[in-house]
């Protein structure tokens, strides 16, 4: 192993084992003061050891006058220690956050303005929505698309083929229909259950509503629109469809388990949920199918909701050039394309997505992350979350109440944990 791999596994094994901040930018002890080193965060499960070795390997010959310290932390109670690190002088100089949290870290102070380099640099203008938007707060530019991922529809191949369904539905009428003809009483045509709130918002989406809505800087809820209740009335009738419990989300029970049981036909989850269900059931291998969330036409998938991370800089950096290097790297087109091979995940870009096209179950995800979304870009949309009306919404409507009444509820509660913020 050459000097510069064990310096990489070197930082490597601290990052695993430490369990307090460690010291961000500087320069090296004893080395050309010209030399910058740039500390990166990244989350556990991100990138794998080898792709981590290999950019910083790559960067660093490409970069002669820049040197890599990449840490790894744990996404569990991440949000207060990057918190205390944006306060730290010494603190990161790049991390990796979750694409919903970096309105809450620039609403708090701590984060550089990327606009410019966004804008001249980085091709924004072909980032995926459900990245660029949710790092863009009050018109600037603050968080970089990094990867994304998203749920698609995994389908049984047999109970398809027994059905008489040749073809993965286009359209959410093929996908009610399809879905009424597997639900045969021996077989559950979907599992979908109650309090999946994720999959209802892209029915909502789909039918040009909103979780919540922004005027003049003040946060309302939007369940009641006439929008969302079409999302909502999309969503009973396809839940019907199946055994799904109304009053349970969708890992309680964890879905995969149930669709490893062979008789349900469809769920609706990650690619890589196939894993585990191959896991319980290997006789399912080979046998699971993937097609984007079907949209209103043909033409298009639907919209859904979309996971990732973009990669921010901390404010006041004295490495500030140097990080954005950073930056620009993780987020062009060679390291995006060497990330998504490697950990299955969406690129950044939607140009990128044949990088993807090989994998079945990711280019489905890759089709449906073009139309990706994410929640309302509300500092406080955590606390919404946190005792989150939308599912208790869901299970009442399931159960028969009236739609129209229980969403002005729970809109009155969204609007409640966001009002008077941002102002």
């Amino acid at each position: 192993m050459n000097a510069r791999h064990r310096r990489i596994s070197l930082s490597l094994a601290l990052a695993f084992a430490a369990t307090a901040l460690l010291p961000g930018c500087g320069l090296l002890p004893g080395g050309d003061d010209d030399k910058s080193t740039v500390t990166v965060w990244l989350m556990r499960g991100s990138a794998s050891d080898a792709f981590v070795e290999r950019f910083t390997e790559g960067f660093e010959k490409e970069h002669d006058d820049i040197d890599l310290d990449i840490r790894v932390h744990e996404w569990t109670g991440i949000g207060p220690k990057v918190q205390k690190a944006l306060k730290k002088a010494d603190g990161p100089d790049v991390i990796e956050v979750g694409n919903t949290q970096v309105s809450q870290y620039v609403d708090r102070g701590g984060l550089e303005d990327l606009t410019l380099e966004s804008a001249r640099d980085l091709g924004m203008e072909d980032w995926l929505p459900g990245l660029g938007e949710p790092g863009r707060y009050r018109g600037a530019q603050y968080g970089v698309p990094w990867y994304a991922a998203n749920r698609v529809v995994l389908y049984n191949k047999d109970l398809f083929a027994q059905a008489g369904i040749k073809q993965p539905p286009k359209t959410r009428q093929q996908w009610l229909d399809a879905t009424a003809r597997l639900d045969n009483g021996a077989n559950q045509g979907i599992y979908l259950a109650g309090q999946d709130w994720y999959t209802l918002s892209g029915f909502i989406w789909d039918e040009g509503g909103d979780l919540a809505k922004e005027k003049n800087g003040a946060w309302k809820g939007s369940l009641h629109s006439p929008a969302a209740l079409r999302g909502m009335e999309f969503y009973k009738q396809l839940q019907a469809l199946g055994d799904g419990p109304q009053n349970a989300d969708e890992e309680h029970p964890p879905q995969a388990g149930v669709f490893a049981k062979g008789d349900v036909a469809q769920i609706i989850a990650v690619p890589g949920s196939a894993r585990a269900i191959e896991a319980k059931n290997p006789r399912l291998k080979g046998k699971i199918g993937y097609f984007p969330i079907p949209g209103k036409t043909a033409g298009k998938p639907g919209a859904v909701f979309t996971g990732g991370s973009d990669l921010v800089v901390r404010e006041g950096t004295k490495e500030r050039k140097a990080a954005v290097e950073v930056v620009k790297a993780l987020a062009g087109a060679k390291w995006q394309k060497d990330l998504a091979r490697t950990m299955d995940y969406v690129p950044n870009k939607t140009k990128l997505a044949p990088t993807v096209s090989g994998d079945a179950g990711v280019a489905a995800m890759a089709a449906g992350a073009a139309r990706g979304r994410a929640t309302p870009n509300s500092p406080r949309w955590a606390l919404v979350e946190a005792n989150n009306p939308i599912k208790a919404y869901m299970s009442k409507v399931l159960a028969g109440a009236d739609a129209a009444a229980e969403a002005k509820a729970a809109s009155g509660r969204i609007t409640e944990a966001l009002e008077d913020y941002g102002r």
